[in-house]
């Protein structure tokens, strides 16, 4: 495995589009540094949970759960029928307070709050600790745990991820490293995103023997209080929390209009209608993915006078909801 590409001594005033946009991940040295928080947790967990304590206006969070035997790792059940988890609603001040109760476990409950807004649960926390991601309108989000492992999964919108107390270590693969990861179910997952099956700290190659390739592949950043990671839209990524408190800061904004829908309800829809199709069918409708979708370009609609393009035209935010409309309707006959 490869480490990350790196750079340093930016500060969030000189994130452009070259980094924003890129391709491939980047890690940010030092990029959060200045932050409070970050400040905060230099000095101490308690410095740490008392600064988020100061935003916290009551109200649950979503915490999962873990017994000591999974080791940190938030998976499925041996059988894949369910998690080897619970989630519970509790207040943030009392995950806290549990994550200091077990701070020198030597085998400590596994304990993770992931993916809360931030503007919701702490509200005011942004205006001492943010980025100025250059006019895009992000979904900030916080993660705060103790040491956790979550199984490489990949995020359709692009990702800033900001360590802000304790280490983390993030092992990335490029998308086309798919079919070597052995994905799980994509309609039963533990956190809405579908995961590889493959234990990374102990793979399993006689199940799995193509991970290897994967791992060839893989690129790695570790990471410390103050560090930020760009990882690009549907690069896979296994997140490991090292620290007995660790606390994430992540912005995910993406390039298309917000009106657009995701495209794994497109994917979810193709599985349905496509592909159990004759393969002669099947192979037809490839290529109309191609011509449509994949291979669209000037020349698609060109014979069409362009007032009768109609979704053949450049998407817009009214054609999108007419065709929203048009699919529900279809789809509830």
């Amino acid at each position: 495995m490869l480490p990350v590409a790196e750079l340093r001594g930016l500060a969030p005033r000189d994130l452009n589009e070259r980094i924003l946009a890129s391709t491939q991940p980047l890690l940010l040295r030092g990029l959060v540094a200045h932050w409070p928080m970050v400040r905060a947790a230099r000095e101490s967990q308690q410095a740490a949970s008392a600064y988020l304590q100061r935003f916290y206006k009551g109200g649950p969070v979503v915490a999962m759960l873990g017994l000591p035997d999974i080791g940190g790792r938030f998976f499925y059940n041996d059988d894949i029928s369910g998690f080897n988890y619970r989630p519970v609603h509790a207040p943030l001040d009392g995950v806290l307070a549990e994550l200091e109760a077990h701070r020198d476990d030597a085998e400590p409950p596994a304990i993770y709050v992931g993916s809360t807004t931030i503007d919701t649960v702490l509200p005011g926390f942004r205006a001492e600790n943010d980025v100025d991601l250059g006019g895009r309108e992000p979904l900030a989000s916080i993660w705060i745990g103790n040491r956790t492992r979550i199984a490489a999964h990949y995020d359709a919108p692009d990702n800033l991820a900001c360590v802000t107390a304790g280490r983390r270590r993030f092992t990335l693969f490029p998308p086309d490293q798919l079919a070597n990861l052995y994905v799980g179910p994509l309609d039963f997952t533990p956190a809405g995103q579908a995961i590889s099956l493959v234990d990374l700290h102990a793979p399993d190659f006689e199940r799995f023997p193509r991970f290897r390739e994967a791992l060839a592949h893989a690129q790695v950043a570790e990471m410390e209080a103050g560090d930020a990671l760009f990882i690009p839209s549907m690069w896979w990524h296994h997140v490991e929390a090292l620290e007995a408190f660790n606390v994430l800061v992540n912005y995910w904004w993406r390039q298309s209009p917000h009106y657009m829908d995701t495209p794994t309800n497109a994917l979810m829809y193709a599985i349905m209608t496509i592909r159990d199709l004759p393969p002669e069918q099947r192979k037809a409708w490839e290529g109309l993915f191609r011509h449509y979708v994949f291979e669209q370009d000037g020349a698609t609609a060109a014979h069409i006078p362009p007032a009768a393009q109609r979704m053949l035209a450049p998407m817009t935010e009214d054609m999108t909801r007419a065709l929203r409309a048009q699919l529900l309707k279809r789809m509830n006959r």
